[in-house]
């Protein structure tokens, strides 16, 4: 009898951890997901001439508190982001990342680069 509740009690551990495995939202990560300070230079028109801002991705989402960054960075590390009707694309290898940007400035277009670093 002691065997058989050995057994029970065994089983229904088991049984009970499987199901909370099974349960529990899985946290999806991309090999970029952290915090980035990314530097970014006007190279021509009238736009600031460089500003420095921390953006989060977070499950290969792009986002900053309070601005209206939407993007995105692949698992191979592509990145695609559009802020304050600015457009920019790139690369991130490991933890650093460069690329392009282009955008406006009261009506004026204006382009350069970025880098990124994650911290």
């Amino acid at each position: 009898m002691r065997h058989h509740r050995i057994r029970y009690a065994f089983l229904s551990s088991a049984l009970l951890a499987a199901t909370s495995l099974a349960v529990t939202p899985a946290i999806a990560q991309t090999p970029y997901d952290g915090l980035w300070q990314v530097t970014i230079v006007t190279k021509a028109g009238s736009c600031e001439p460089s500003t420095h801002s921390t953006l989060t991705v977070s499950d290969g989402k792009i986002t900053a508190p309070g601005t209206d960054v939407s993007g995105s960075i692949g698992r191979e590390g592509l990145v695609r982001v559009s802020i304050h009707g600015a457009y920019a694309n790139g690369q991130l290898s490991g933890n650093a990342g460069r690329g392009k940007w282009n955008g406006a400035s009261a009506g004026v277009p204006c382009s350069g680069h970025w880098e990124a670093s994650r911290q």
